[in-house]
């Protein structure tokens, strides 16, 4: 990797894991993940149905801008509606470019285990 390239790289990836680090919105992430193009009323009744998060509708819409900031969620108007869908290249170049580096290294001793 060049050095800009590194340092646009580490950005994505500080932006990725800061907005994973929430329990709700990873729920949200796997809520998009399982059926994407949601609005916010919902995944808010997907939240309380399912998880059982009582999380108010201000609550989920400042979530979902947090991943939408990350580039994790993407958002469209359609008419009234805001329509939210997962954004998958973020999580793939986390994985690609640091976790895969770290899980799959040949070195380590857990990889003899295996």
């Amino acid at each position: 990797m060049t050095g800009n390239h590194l340092v646009a790289y580490a950005a994505v990836v500080d932006d990725v894991f800061r907005a994973l680090a929430d329990r709700t919105r990873r729920i949200l992430i796997d809520e998009l993940a399982e059926r994407d193009d949601q609005t916010l009323f919902e995944l808010c009744t997907r939240l309380i149905m399912r998880h059982g998060l009582e999380v108010s509708r201000q609550a989920v819409a400042k979530h979902l801008d947090v991943l939408e900031r990350a580039g994790l969620v993407e958002t469209r108007r359609d008419g009234r509606f805001r329509r939210h869908t997962l954004n998958r290249a973020p999580l793939r170049a986390a994985w690609q470019e640091w976790l895969r580096a770290h899980v799959d290294h040949p070195d380590h001793p857990d990889q003899a285990k295996e």
